[in-house]
């Protein structure tokens, strides 16, 4: 069985290289860079022998490349086809002789190549000594069936949610999560440099190396040290992983083939208690009656339910606290960087038609007045606002706590309501103006081919508009910083900064309403055509 899924995988390799030139070469493009990567590595991984940090660097870039392997089935459901099992639950297979042959066909590919050069790399650079030698060349290929074993339990395990709906949106904030990750990991570079070098590193590699796979280099570097005892027992470690993780591989597999799922049984005649207490009760009291009540609700719906608009949300709410608390966790920034948080969550505001791609069609048929689409759109912004006004405080207060500088944040409080305020009402009138379909059959693609002009001119033009209107904010804020205002004043710009921004909000949906109802059948081609 194990040379007919090793054939099976590479045939599935070749296949899926046959659809198209453009995958061809996507392919072969990310398989070279990621080797020159791998080459590099190992090249710096054989430099490192010898250095004081060696094992600290290795030890920790183990856990890292291990941490890799486990998210990746999650955030990339889609990019390797055997790892679905459920494929495979009609053919009579024991789940013994399949978790091993699925075991070796998973080292056909480039992350395995990749995890192999960076774990030869590492024994090189730790090995000392004969019995390290030895302890190496076991240390090696445990490390990547560990790994590969880590990410087939992680997909066996998790296959239910991959093929699911929650999976897309997953493999949707797949990119949030990396970009996210970046930041960390510049934040955690410049806290090294400053710190003095790699030993500042030492006491997380000491953790580290007993948390397999990394114990099994970390084992190399005792064997090296003399320390036999250490390097045995850190074998012993991965080599237990390594089991553990075989079994619950295989657990899951059992479970698949054997458990019935949602499509083979009987739908519930009658709705949940959950969903009968969701249409009544006191929850359901919490909201405006009427259209706002309404479509608030189906704002926030989108936002929990939708893969697109939940990415935007979710990147939205992240990086709007990342770069002020980040700048302020380096001492560089200010309270009022906390505006960038209102901004960003203000950009949601923007084609709010888009969204709805072509089930508009229904919205619009509710709306056959200006005043039809004031409700319509001052229903989104009340949504939108329900979560950014606490979001938008909640950040002003923690950046100002880091930063100790409790004094300014009314005056930031009140320049980011003004900010939110010019947001909200610019977003309403680029809405009509300028609205664009987002793709529905794309993770990464957020403009439909021809209308990025489009759209770069709702988002940059609306920004542009939005700043000229808080310009006397900010001169005001600008001009009582550099007097030496006091509490009082601070608290006048607070009420000012609010009331400016609800002006702002109010004029913008007025401005917008009539445009709306006169363009719906355009706005109805714009956001239909993805």
């Amino acid at each position: 069985m194990i040379s007919v899924f090793v054939r099976l995988k590479l045939s599935l390799l070749r296949n899926g290289l046959r659809q198209s030139a453009g995958r061809t070469a996507a392919y072969v493009t990310s398989a070279v860079l990621a080797l020159l990567f791998a080459a590099g590595q190992l090249l710096g991984l054989v430099l490192l022998r010898g250095s004081e940090h060696a094992a600290t660097v290795v030890v920790l870039l183990t856990g890292l490349v291990a941490l890799g392997w486990a998210v990746m089935p999650l955030f990339f459901p889609s990019g390797d086809e055997t790892l679905d099992p459920t494929r495979l639950v009609m053919l009579p297979l024991r789940p013994g002789p399949l978790v091993r042959a699925l075991l070796v066909s998973s080292l056909v590919g480039i992350g395995p190549l990749f995890t192999l050069c960076l774990a030869v790399g590492s024994a090189v650079a730790l090995a000392r000594g004969a019995f390290a030698v030895a302890v190496a060349v076991v240390a090696v290929p445990l490390v990547l069936l560990v790994c590969v074993a880590l990410a087939r339990a992680v997909a066996a395990g998790n296959v239910r949610l991959l093929t699911s709906r929650k999976g897309r949106d997953l493999a949707v904030l797949s990119g949030l999560v990396i970009a996210v990750g970046i930041q960390f990991v510049n934040f955690g570079a410049q806290r090294l440099g400053r710190a003095g070098g790699l030993s500042a590193l030492d006491p997380a590699a000491e953790v580290v190396r007993w948390v397999p796979p990394a114990s099994a280099f970390a084992a190399v570097d005792s064997a090296g040290e003399g320390a036999y005892g250490e390097a045995v027992a850190g074998l012993l470690l991965s080599v237990a992983a390594l089991g553990a993780l075989l079994y619950a591989w295989r657990r899951s597999l059992e479970k698949l083939m054997t458990a019935p799922d949602g499509s083979t049984l009987a739908a519930a005649s009658r709705p949940s208690r959950r969903e009968s207490a969701a249409s009544s009760g006191p929850a359901g009291r919490l909201w405006p009656e009427g259209r706002a009540g309404t479509v608030m609700q189906r704002s926030l719906r989108y936002v929990a339910r939708d893969p697109k608009t939940k990415a935007a949300w979710v990147t939205s709410l992240a990086i709007g606290l990342i770069v002020p608390l980040f700048n302020a966790l380096q001492g560089t920034g200010s309270v009022y960087f906390a505006c960038f948080a209102a901004g960003m969550l203000g950009i949601l505001m923007y084609n709010q038609f888009g969204q709805d791609t072509s089930a508009f069609w229904m919205v619009a048929m509710t709306i056959s007045s200006a005043r039809d689409a004031y409700e319509e759109l001052r229903a989104r912004a009340l949504a939108l606002a329900l979560i950014t006004l606490p979001y938008v405080v909640l950040v002003t207060a923690l950046t100002a706590g880091v930063l100790g500088d409790w004094q300014v944040l009314p005056d930031a409080l009140g320049l980011s309501f003004g900010v939110l305020g010019a947001m909200l009402g610019t977003g309403a009138v680029a809405s009509a103006r300028f609205p664009y379909s987002i793709p529905q059959d794309s993770g990464f693609k957020n403009v439909a081919p021809g209308q990025a002009g489009l759209a770069w001119i709702s988002i940059l033009g609306g920004m542009v508009t939005a700043a000229l209107l808080c310009a006397p904010l900010i001169a005001l804020t600008v001009w009582l910083n550099a007097t030496g205002a006091d509490m009082a004043a601070r608290l006048f710009l607070l009420a000012l900064g609010a009331g400016w921004g609800t002006l702002l909000t109010w004029a913008g949906l007025r401005l917008a309403a009539p445009r709306t109802a006169d363009r719906l059948p355009e706005i109805l081609t714009a956001v239909s055509k993805g």
